[in-house]
């Protein structure tokens, strides 16, 4: 690998880093004001409203199409968020996750091209125990 083809991929994932750092200090900030117990649409437009002050690029409810054999499906897949075109949050108020959520956001990774996701429950008490990093 070219020594300017690294430094372009050090710098893009760099970039990424510091766009899940910023989404993931809006998740913070919206569940220490709102705590557990809400429905999943409130903490979506929440974290949408405290993403979107950061200035980041940000799609809600992003439709995501499945391609099999060069044809197009439109399924209803979507993201409940992509910010700046990088980072995949679904976001989830339930007791605990389950494989399902994680399968589900690692089919979003692959679909969307998308290389890093965030998987937040914001039902918890301790958000930290909310959190998973998946990287495709």
């Amino acid at each position: 690998m070219s020594q300017r083809i690294s430094q372009r991929l050090n710098i893009t994932i760099m970039k990424r880093d510091e766009v899940f750092k910023k989404v993931l200090d809006c998740c913070f900030t919206v569940h220490t004001s709102l705590g557990p117990g809400l429905l999943e649409n409130a903490y979506q437009e929440c974290l949408f409203y405290e993403i979107q002050q950061t200035g980041l690029e940000l799609k809600k409810q992003f439709p995501l199409p499945l391609v099999y054999k060069s044809i197009r499906l439109d399924t209803g897949y979507r993201l409940d968020l992509l910010v700046d075109n990088q980072v995949v949050v679904e976001i989830k108020a339930i007791e605990s996750f389950s494989d399902i959520h994680v399968a589900q956001i690692l089919t979003y990774l692959k679909l969307s091209g998308c290389h890093l996701g965030l998987l937040v429950n914001f039902n918890v008490p301790h958000l930290k125990n909310g959190i998973k990093r998946m990287i495709l």
